[in-house]
């Protein structure tokens, strides 16, 4: 009861929030003076800092830090080959010029970037239980902007619907971070469909060293392939795939009419017919297996998130898997 009060507190809040569309940004204090939102935001952010620097605390730091710290690796300089160096670190354009052989020198990466990819569609306007699948996708967000910044790592939020909303680019600290809750707390979006291509497109367009890219989305899109491949050659994709159980699976509750909350087309549907829901199982089952065999086949972990058990749970399965495979080399 407690977590659904504070979800209707939270959208109240994103309704009565001025200057929702801007790029407004925290002032010089980082308590919110000159922020120039009102109370209810404020207390929105306060509480998700809260909550989720708790967390953060005791649950994810060592786990966000075993799993991402020391795993990109920067170009340094380039030098002679020498009877031992791995073949495929051979610099062939340098080699050709010089006529001998050379190859390029790495050195590991300290500072990490990680960017939140947030859809804020109206498809995401929409939960049963507990909370809607957008106030989920931004505590989560909240989580992984907190361990970034406790990493001392850099962190950036790019919004979108059928378009690119808003970004906030790259940055550090306390200040930084609290924007990006702001941001994703209070923005409304222009658009109500989902076009995940052109975030990805844009992002990519932009990222140009090696990212951890956390795609928070609901994956209501049917032209992923290409988008999700190319940033993947490029950076480390995770996506958050945010579900609701009665996207799952029908309830019988008889004849029932669903609005589509991307286009507004209203449907009628006889939830009691047994071969209805079997049906709409079928496909629900088929669309996640496609998706699953797609990003399995372009090597993207996914973090399966319902709004019925939350985040934390799928987070940590997630950073326990990673370490395992770290750990094999």
């Amino acid at each position: 009861m407690a977590e659904a009060r504070g979800a209707r507190e939270a959208r109240e809040a994103r309704e009565r929030a001025p200057g929702a569309h801007g790029s407004q940004v925290f002032g010089p204090s980082e308590g919110g003076k000159g922020l120039g939102v009102s109370s209810d935001v404020l207390r929105q952010v306060r509480l998700i800092e809260l909550r989720t620097r708790r967390l953060v605390n005791s649950l994810f730091s060592g786990e966000y830090r075993s799993i991402f710290k020391g795993q990109g690796m920067e170009f340094a300089e380039v030098r002679e080959y020498q009877p031992g160096d791995e073949v495929r670190s051979i610099d062939w354009n340098v080699t050709a010029r010089m006529r001998r052989p050379f190859v390029k020198r790495y050195i590991e990466e300290r500072e990490l970037t990680i960017m939140l990819v947030v859809d804020l569609s109206g498809s995401e306007q929409f939960g049963t239980v507990q909370r809607f699948k957008s106030e989920l996708a931004t505590e989560l967000a909240a989580v992984l902007t907190m361990s970034a910044v406790r990493n001392n790592d850099r962190v950036g939020a790019l919004l979108f619907t059928d378009r690119v909303e808003h970004f906030v680019p790259p940055g550090k600290g306390r200040r930084h971070a609290l924007r990006i809750l702001r941001d994703v707390l209070v923005h409304k979006p222009v658009g109500k469909g989902t076009d995940i291509g052109a975030a990805l497109d844009f992002l990519r367009r932009l990222l140009k060293q090696h990212a951890i890219v956390f795609l928070l989305t609901d994956l209501v899109d049917d032209n992923l392939e290409r988008p999700l491949k190319l940033l993947a050659q490029r950076h480390d994709v995770v996506v958050a795939h945010v579900e609701d159980p009665t996207e799952l699976e029908l309830p019988d509750i008889g004849v029932a009419y669903f609005v589509d909350p991307e286009s507004g087309e209203e449907v009628a549907v006889d939830t009691s017919d047994p071969g209805v829901r079997r049906a709409y199982a079928t496909a629900v089952e088929g669309q996640h297996a496609a998706t699953r065999q797609l990003l399995r086949r372009l090597a993207i972990d996914e973090i399966p998130i319902t709004t019925k058990t939350g985040y934390i749970e799928p987070l940590m399965r997630f950073f326990r898997a990673r370490e395992r495979r770290v750990a094999r080399g």
